[in-house]
């Protein structure tokens, strides 16, 4: 059976988990766990605290991926949800049919990128989200209203969404 070429990446790193979860797997199970060994005390403390260590990083990483999954689902939403009212406004007016369609290019981009970093990192849901229920403008005052509305808030999403962005390149 082929296996479509954007999930064959996302089906190999899970199937390499697998095994290195697998591999590890098995040295747990032959460790053994007998009686107190001759190996000195203080190697066993600084062991100890080495896993430690290791543990609260891997619960660093764990936490920042999963609040960065978060964001990014968030981010992704956001744009899905402008992309649709920007698609309600078809027809706003000739003069700013040109400048709505560039607009609609760029925020759906902006939607596909984040999608495929979110594919990328395994963090994607199995289905992209559908559009739900948009408004309908059916006059030229709704829509131009519409616009206003709908530019206002897009511009408060992306300010939103560059602090975002910039807090998770610093982090």
């Amino acid at each position: 059976m082929a296996v479509p070429a954007a999930q064959s990446p996302m089906k190999l790193m899970a199937l390499q988990l697998l095994l290195w979860h697998s591999a590890l797997w098995t040295v747990q199970e032959a460790t053994p766990l007998g009686p107190a060994s001759s190996l000195p005390q203080s190697f066993l403390l600084k062991c100890l605290e080495q896993v430690r260590k290791i543990q609260g990083d891997g619960a660093a990483l764990q936490e920042k991926l999963v609040s960065e999954a978060g964001c990014l689902s968030q981010l992704h939403s956001g744009l899905f949800l402008y992309q649709g009212l920007l698609q309600a406004l078809e027809g706003i007016s000739p003069e700013l049919g040109p400048t709505l369609d560039t607009l609609q290019l760029d925020v759906a981009d902006f939607a596909t990128t984040i999608w495929q970093q979110m594919e990328d990192l395994g963090m994607a849901p199995a289905l992209q989200p559908t559009q739900g229920a948009m408004p309908a403008f059916t006059s030229a005052f709704q829509r131009r209203a519409g616009g206003v509305l709908v530019a206002s808030h897009l511009q408060r999403f992306l300010e939103l969404v560059y602090r975002v962005l910039r807090h998770l390149a610093q982090s």
